[in-house]
């Protein structure tokens, strides 16, 4: 079965294009969605996920419509791999069936990986100069330590103040174990 899936990132915007060039690639059912490309959390991305099957072939206009990061491509469609689905792009000319769409995908993951690389050593190098400067301190504490204190001297165990503040019961305990 051939899928589609079209997306717009706002409800002013028109899903009629899309629609059309879907239809067009001949694909039998239409998955969409009308909201921002950021979550992965999208009602027609995750049911249309669920609904293809080995053998099935998902088409979409334009890779930004289907993915808003190169990691976030990669990691649908390493699901639709796993699935036997493939995967076509009308506008980037990518087609996982073939040989050619393939190698534009390893190219494609291999700029990822760098863009990833670089970005992790500008953290930690901004990271670094920070923490020379004395101005990091990494993240602020999730849970409140006093406060683990307060309900401790209570009589409350730890699991019942994890459970209380919103954390995990380990956390609790290093709180307590770090304040006696």
């Amino acid at each position: 079965m051939i899928v589609g899936y079209a997306r717009v990132s706002t409800t002013d915007q028109c899903l009629a294009v899309q629609m059309d060039e879907l239809a067009a690639h001949g694909c039998d059912r239409i998955f969409q969605d009308q909201a921002s490309g950021t979550s992965r959390a999208r009602a027609g991305l995750v049911e249309m996920m669920q609904f293809v099957r080995e053998g099935d072939t998902i088409v979409v206009s334009r890779l930004d419509r289907f993915a808003r990061s190169l990691t976030d491509l990669f990691q649908l469609l390493d699901e639709l791999s796993r699935k036997g689905v493939a995967f076509q792009c009308v506008h980037q000319s990518i087609d996982t069936s073939s040989s050619t769409g393939k190698l534009t995908l390893a190219i494609l993951g291999a700029v990822a990986e760098f863009e990833n690389d670089i970005r992790r050593e500008r953290q930690r190098a901004g990271i670094a100069k920070a923490k020379a400067n004395g101005v990091y301190k990494g993240r602020r504490a999730k849970i409140n330590a006093e406060r683990v204190r307060e309900m401790a001297a209570q009589g409350f165990t730890a699991s019942t103040i994890a459970s209380e503040l919103g954390c995990h019961r380990q956390s609790a305990y290093r709180l307590l174990r770090t304040a006696s």
